[in-house]
């Protein structure tokens, strides 16, 4: 499913994963985030890093931050 999400929203791999305190904790190296299987693994192992909430609506899906966004998806 997190590679379905992945291919649906309009980002970079590397957008998906939040860059906060817990980022910083793990040691991630940024330039890994380039490789869309890099990613993948990284938000199995850590789903905290995941950007979040994600709005899925038939072949669309995106980060709905700030929470208004997800109107955007429903006016697709």
């Amino acid at each position: 499913m997190l590679i379905r999400i992945l291919d649906l929203v309009n980002l970079s791999p590397s957008e998906m994963v939040r860059r906060d305190a817990n980022f910083a904790e793990l040691g991630v190296d940024p330039d890994s985030l380039d490789d869309p299987t890099a990613v993948v693994d990284l938000l199995l192992a850590y789903p905290i890093l995941m950007q979040r909430p994600i709005g899925v609506l038939g072949e669309n899906a995106i980060v709905a931050r700030p929470a208004e966004r997800i109107l955007d998806l429903l006016n697709v």
